[in-house]
């Protein structure tokens, strides 16, 4: 495979794994990260290089894949005289791994076009531990053309990636992936209590019923540790409250009706006020067992 030359970035919990796995398959991978000791650490353990500004690690790429907070922090990395659509070349394409709006997206999709640049919304799921396991799934939206070329690219961390539509296609499927996990983990979290008040052994029911109807990636990866109560891991409440928001947004907008989403955001509100924001999704279950 001829050496591709990409930039990433962010490097958070999933982006800084994301981008090692280009270098392993053999990329050309220059990082940024607004904070530059961790690009520094990043360097330092996969090679590579680092820009001071999202332009100076675009400059040359042909990819540049992004995984940052929000809808603001995107527009920072890719707008204005340091962002990455300063630096991009002609031809070359943007790759957006943060869950953010499909607005914010359509948006920088047109700005990308308007330039001559290709722009693919491209969403993960798996978590941190997909991310460093390189088994990502990826729900991508965008042209056929721009998603056919990068998708080889997106390959060197997914296990499953499709295009799903246009521009925030990509955007609306991450949405329904977090509704399925709210109403998963709550459901869950409830049966888990339930369990511990009848006088249950719940690591032994669900042995049974995860083999049955009931079984789910949730709870054959929770259970342990919502019955354990160790919640300092995974995906944060608060990023998922991010998320939940969007979704809830977005469904007033098409006119969706999602009531058990928009409560079990509000039972998310209950963790942050526990002093749980950093907690995994799974903590719901804190506010069923005292």
């Amino acid at each position: 495979m001829t050496m591709t030359k990409v930039a990433f970035l962010g490097l958070g919990v999933m982006g800084y794994p994301m981008a090692g796995h280009l270098v392993s398959k053999g990329h050309d991978v220059r990082v940024y990260n607004r904070t530059i000791a961790k690009a520094e650490a990043w360097v330092a353990q996969h090679g590579g290089n680092f820009g001071a500004t999202p332009r100076e690690a675009a400059e040359g790429a042909d990819f540049i894949m992004a995984c940052v907070g929000n809808d603001d922090d995107l527009r920072t990395v890719c707008l204005g005289d340091d962002g990455a659509f300063a630096g991009m070349k002609s031809g070359s394409i943007f790759v957006d791994h943060t869950t953010v709006s499909a607005q914010v997206t359509r948006e920088l999709s047109a700005v990308a076009a308007a330039q001559g640049k290709g722009f693919v919304d491209a969403p993960v799921s798996g978590g941190q531990a997909g991310a460093v396991n390189g088994v990502l799934s990826v729900m991508c939206g965008g042209t056929e053309a721009d998603y056919a070329r990068a998708e080889p690219i997106i390959a060197a961390y997914a296990r499953v990636c499709r295009r799903l539509g246009d521009s925030g296609a990509g955007q609306l499927a991450k949405m329904m992936n977090q509704i399925c996990i709210a109403g998963l983990v709550q459901g869950l979290a409830e049966a888990l209590a339930f369990g511990q008040k009848a006088g249950l052994d719940g690591a032994a029911v669900v042995e049974v019923i995860s083999q049955g109807a009931a079984g789910s990636w949730q709870m054959a990866n929770r259970h342990k540790t919502m019955l354990a109560g160790d919640f300092d891991f995974g995906f944060a409440v608060d990023w998922m409250r991010k998320d939940l928001k969007i979704c809830l947004e977005t469904a007033d907008e098409i006119g969706a009706s999602l009531p058990v989403t928009a409560l079990v955001d509000q039972f998310y509100k209950d963790v942050q006020q526990m002093g749980g924001g950093r907690n995994d999704t799974s903590s719901l279950i804190r506010r069923l067992v005292k």
